[in-house]
Formats: structure tokens, sequence, C-alpha cells
């Protein structure tokens, strides 16, 4: 074939995608996932800033806060699973909804909880973290599908860039509005994003999961949204096989590899990073004695120096490759936790949390991203919820380790710096396995994902 055939020949629907800028609805889309995930993390990472609050006037031990805490890591780890499989079965934008729902839903029946429930708050919370983990696992292949292969590390990455914006948005909230609001206003703000849900109207489903289900018209049209042009200009659809999704059991069996890298590299960036933002509050509060209000301005800090983080990782997927930037971030990462181990002075100890928080959770800007890439269409949700959401166990393991080594009783709580050292050492050496371990990864920069 001569170079001028080359040139005229038609562009598959996938060519187009890749070769065009991106249209209004594209941006419309992506906007609509980066914020109902900077949303529904606000309403999770608020539940660290209310801990906070309730640790004296309910007498919490810090047995009772790591529970608490713990159980909205343990819904994260059940959502991602359940959400993950089912959005290969009825649809990414099905389940976007779904998920919204369930987390708004219960997060406003948790404004019925009485004082001193601290029971009651951590099942309700197992339940809003079922909706929380599995929005971010199923939007993350849904903006994939409709974006250009050379750009899908930075614009699949946004849905968890700006994410620490929920942080921010906590601290904030916690600064200015605990004191008029009360904990329980605090909370009543997480169900707001149910306005979502008339956003997400516009949308349509997924063209690669349309195809894996045989509803080619269906996707034939989702493409045309996509590049805003009447269906008949839609070049040829990309080669993908109807097929059933698949169940864990074809996980397991066809994806050993993919499915044990994510899983443990999940597990180690989670609890080397995850622990410190849970935490990180109340160890300057109550550890290094800094005001609830220092300690609110101090994390607007931490949350920019993540978003920035997470920014850098997914611009630099794009560039550099996403073995090499897991790996760098885990290195780095893993440097703060050593001076946040080290430290004695109070702004030390600040200065090694807001290096973790900086590159260590700053990987999670490409970190699902990538491992969505590890597994073809019919596979893409499914794979990347339960390796991510097995990882996740370690939403569960560490606020329980962390209120173990921190201890207490009813009467007083015991927040000490004697936890600081063997915590934070543990945590470097996770997040340099994880790191490590994301190198024997395929990497999947420029690649279409019907090459997967």
């Amino acid at each position: 074939m001569s170079t001028h055939d080359i040139a005229s020949a038609p562009q598959s629907a996938s060519d187009q995608i890749d070769s065009k800028p991106l249209t209004g609805n594209q941006k419309n889309l992506i906007w609509l996932v980066v914020v109902a995930n900077i949303s529904e993390f606000f309403d999770m990472f608020l539940i660290g800033f209310v801990v906070s609050l309730l640790t004296k006037p309910w007498n919490l031990t810090g047995w009772e806060a790591g529970i608490i805490l713990a159980c909205s890591g343990l819904g994260t780890v059940v959502g991602s699973i359940m959400w993950g499989a089912l959005a290969d079965r009825i649809g990414r934008r099905r389940s976007f909804f779904w998920c919204v729902l369930l987390f708004t839903v219960f997060t406003a029946i948790t404004l019925l909880t009485p004082e001193r429930g601290w029971v009651i708050l951590a099942l309700l919370r197992v339940l809003v973290g079922m909706g929380v983990g599995g929005l971010n696992i199923t939007s993350i292949p849904y903006v994939q599908e409709f974006v250009p292969a050379k750009r899908r590390g930075l614009l699949a990455g946004l849905a968890s860039v700006f994410i620490p914006l929920g942080l921010l948005l906590g601290a904030q909230a916690q600064q200015w509005l605990a004191a008029p609001i009360g904990w329980r206003g605090l909370i009543a703000l997480g169900a707001l994003p149910v306005l979502l849900l008339i956003w997400l109207r516009q949308m349509p489903e997924s063209p690669r999961f349309l195809q894996s289900m045989g509803r080619d018209d269906e996707a034939r049209a989702a493409y045309a949204w996509a590049l805003q042009i009447p269906a008949e200009q839609v070049g040829s659809l990309p080669e993908i096989e109807a097929t059933n999704a698949s169940s864990f059991g074809v996980i397991f069996r066809k994806y050993p590899k993919q499915l044990a890298i994510i899983t443990l590299g999940s597990f180690s960036f989670i609890l080397g990073s995850f622990t410190v933002q849970s935490w990180g509050q109340t160890l300057l509060k109550d550890g290094f004695g800094f005001e609830a209000a220092m300690v609110g301005g101090l994390f607007t800090i931490v949350s920019v120096a993540d978003m920035l983080g997470r920014l850098g990782s997914a611009w630099l997927a794009d560039r550099i490759g996403r073995r090499w930037v897991m790996l760098s971030f885990g290195l780095l990462g893993a440097v703060g936790c050593v001076i946040a181990a080290l430290a004695q002075d109070p702004w030390l100890f600040f200065a090694g949390i807001l290096i973790v928080m900086t590159f260590g959770d700053g990987a999670f800007g490409i970190l699902n991203a990538f491992g969505a890439e590890q597994f073809p269409n019919e596979a893409r949700s499914t794979g990347l919820g339960l390796g991510y959401g097995i990882g996740a166990m370690a939403k569960v393991v560490g606020p329980f380790l962390m209120g173990a080594l921190i201890g207490g009783d009813a009467i007083k709580q015991n927040v000490t710096r004697d936890a600081v050292p063997p915590a934070f050492y543990l945590f470097a050496v996770l997040l340099i396995i994880g790191g490590v371990l994301y190198m024997f990864a395929k990497e999947t920069r420029d690649v279409s994902l019907e090459k997967i």
C-alpha cells in the first residue's frame, strides 16, 4: 500500500478519537467524573475530621476511633470489588449512577446517629464507603474508553488527580464551619453530590462496553456523541468481540500476574499513604500539640501538594511511562516517611507528611488508571475492582494498626508521638515495595485499549 493509500484510508472510530482534539462532550464527561470524585472523597475524608472533633466529646478510645475509620475503608473494599464487577455487566454509566446514589443516601442517614453512637456511625460508614469505593473504579474506565490513547494517562488520571480537593474542602469546612454547624452539619454537606445525577443524564454509555455487549448501533451513537458528529460520519468500529463480562474466576485464571501486581501494589501504596492521610490530623493535633484550626490550615497545604503530586504523576505517565512514575513516586514518598519517623520538631514532622502525601499519595494520579490498563475491555472494571478492592484492605488494616499503636481508654486518649517512628518506618518500606512491584506491570503508554 502506498503512502497516499495509507493517508486516504478511512479512519476507524478509535482513530478518530485519537486524531481529533477533545470535544466539548468529552470535556463535559471528564469534568463530571472529576467533580464526582472530589465530592465523594470530600465526604470520605471528612470522617477523619469528624472523628477528630468527636474524640473528646464522645470519649472515644484510639481503638474505637480506629474502628470508625476502618469501617469506612471496609466499605470501599466491598464497593470496589462489587461495582467493578457490575460495571462490566450493567455498564459504566449505570454503575456510576448507583454509586453516587448509594453514598449520598447513607451520608444523609448518618445525620440520625445518636450522641455517642459510634457503633451506628461505623456501620453507616461501611455503606457510604461502598458507594465511594465503587465510583472511582467505574469512572476511570468510563473516561478511558472515550479519550485518545496518547493522553489517556492524564485524562483518565484526572478522575483521581483532583480528589485532594475533597480533603481541601474538608479542611476548610472543619476550620470555618465546625463551630457554627457542628459535626452533623459537616456530614450533611456530603449529601449534596446527589445533584450530580442530573448532570449524568447528558452522558451516554461507554462505546467499548456497548460493543462488548454486541450493541454496535448504540456504540456508534456513543462515538458520535463524543466526536460531536453525525453517526453516519463515525468510522468503522474497532475490533471488539462481543462477549460476556469476565467473572472473578476468569480474572484469577487468565490474569493472575496483573491481579497480583495491582493487589499488592495497591495495598502497599494505600497503607503507606492512606493511614497518614487518615491519622495525620489526629497526630498533629493530639500528638504534636497543634490547635484544631491550625491542623485544618496545615491540611489545606497538604491537599494542594497532594493534588499537584497527582497531577504530576498523571502528566508524567504519558511522557516517561507509567512504571517509572510509580517507582520514583514510591521512593520519594518513602523519604518523607523517614523524615516524619525521625522528627522531634512538629514542623519537621509536618514536612515529612507533606512529602509523603505529595509523592506517596501523589502516585494515585495514575495508579488506578494504570491498573485498569492491565486488563482487556470486557474485564477492565472487574480486574481493576478486584485487585484494588483486595489491596484496599489496607484501609481497614491501617486505622486498626494506628488505633492499636495510639491506644487509650474511654476516659483519656493516649495520642502520643511514641507510635510515629515504627509506623512511619513501616510505611516507608511499603512505598518502596509498591514502587518496585509496578515495574513488573505491562507498560501501556501510547497503547490502544484494543491492543491490551
